[in-house]
This record gives structure tokens, C-alpha cells and sequence, in this order.
């Protein structure tokens, strides 16, 4: 049994698909992917249909809550003023039947597989914010990736293996107790690789995989400019 983690595809298709790609190859079972498909990218509408076509089990994430905030007419969260610009684009550019799915979506994913409890989140969500909307914002502050950080922020879940995104870099730690892991994202990085990872079940039981692999950045950056992609200065420079 392999179970496929993706997050933070973030509208980049080019990448995606390389992963899409490595997973058919590798006969993946189930795929998660734990929010932010849509935004910075500018590929929103086709990362969508990838996911769709497929059956991707999904989640939301704060970018993808902050631009169905907007469709809603419910507003947009403070921190995130320096990014309406961009989200208020990918609203007015989405397929509404996208929008519609995405509505739909949970935040939380939990399974039981081969007597593993695996449950995916995008971020860490405190208890009294579990309900609230992305306008009082529900996701916990990035912590720096460490043991004790990730014990902080998901030591009292109940699961076997906490899976998570948000914080673009890979995090994988191991208590007495629990697996805690992020593959990192798959569509933002500064180098040219889209990253992943798979949950093997085997006679050994349980192993956990990040994986990498390597996608046309160069035509990812192009469509940015092509597209017009607003704020792409600012994510060039801070993201890619």
C-alpha cells in the first residue's frame, strides 16, 4: 500500500505534473493533498483539474481559504493584506466550478490504513479556532522546524503520523509516539525540484519517504510573466 503526500502545489502545474508522472510510475494507491493547490502560481485552473481528474483526496489551506473568502463576499485576513492583490486575480481568473469544489473541501483528512492512523492538516489549528473562518485566522504561526516544535503543535493528536504542509520546507521527526511529516512544498522552492512523499506499508510495516524530482522551471517562470501574474516580483524574489 502506497499513500502519496502532496501540499503546496501553489498553482504550479509544470511541477505537478512531473510528480504526477513519478507517482504513476511508482503505482501509488491514494494521494493526499493538504491545501494550497491554488495561488502564487499561475496555473490555478489546470493544478485543479490535475487533482480532480485523479480523485485526489484534498484539503484547504490558507491561501485557498483566502481566495474563497473573497468569492464569498466574507472578506480577507489582515496578514494577509500584502497578498490581496494577487488572491483577488486568482478569484476573478478561476473556474467557477473549481471554486465550487474547493468550497466543498475539509481541512482536516484522516484515515486508518493497514492499522496506521494517519491524519493530515494543512498547519497546526488550535482547538478554539478549529471553526473559525480565515478572516480570524485559524492557522497556528510557522514554528521553526524542530522535534520539540513539532510536539508543541501536534503532540496531543491522537494519530499515528501527522502529516502537514504550510512551512515550505521538509520536516520529518519521530517521537516514541508519532511521525511527524511535511515532504515539503511541491510547487515552491528556489531550486528546479518539486517535492513529495510516500507512506509505504510493507512487512516491515510503516516507511516514510520524501521524494524530489526535477520539473521545467524555466517554462513555470515564463507563464508567470506571460500570464501577468500579479505580485510575481515579489514571490520571484522571496519564493522562487
Amino acid at each position: 500500500m502506497k499513500l502519496a503526500i502532496l501540499t503546496d502545489i501553489h498553482g504550479n502545474v509544470q511541477a505537478l505534473d512531473a510528480v504526477l508522472a513519478e507517482l504513476d510510475r511508482q503505482r501509488i494507491d491514494h494521494i493526499w493533498s493538504l491545501g494550497d493547490m491554488i495561488a502564487m502560481g499561475p496555473d490555478s485552473n489546470e493544478v485543479m483539474a490535475r487533482l480532480l481528474d485523479r480523485g485526489v483526496h484534498m484539503i484547504t489551506g490558507n491561501h485557498d481559504e483566502a481566495v474563497l473568502s473573497l468569492l464569498a463576499g466574507t472578506g480577507h485576513p489582515d496578514s494577509y493584506a500584502h497578498t490581496r492583490p494577487h488572491h483577488e486575480w486568482v478569484a476573478r481568473t478561476l473556474n467557477p466550478a473549481y471554486a465550487e469544489a474547493l468550497f466543498k473541501l475539509p481541512r482536516t483528512i484522516e484515515r486508518v490504513i493497514e492499522g496506521t492512523d494517519v491524519y493530515g492538516i494543512h498547519y497546526h489549528i488550535p482547538t478554539e479556532k478549529q471553526d473559525v473562518p480565515i478572516t480570524e485566522e485559524p492557522f497556528h504561526d510557522i514554528l521553526e522546524a524542530t522535534l520539540s516544535n513539532m510536539q508543541a503543535l501536534y503532540g496531543t493528536y491522537e494519530a499515528d503520523v501527522i502529516c502537514f504542509g504550510h512551512h515550505h520546507p521538509e520536516h520529518m521527526f519521530r517521537d516514541d509516539t508519532k511521525h511527524y511529516f511535511n515532504p515539503g512544498a511541491l510547487g515552491v522552492a528556489r531550486d528546479d525540484l518539486a517535492r513529495y512523499g510516500i507512506l509505504e506499508w510493507g512487512e516491515a510495516g510503516l516507511s516514510i519517504h520524501p521524494q524530489a524530482v526535477s520539473y521545467d522551471k524555466r517554462s513555470f517562470l515564463e507563464t508567470m510573466e506571460r500570464r501577468d501574474v500579479p505580485q510575481r516580483d515579489v514571490m520571484f524574489r522571496l519564493f522562487y
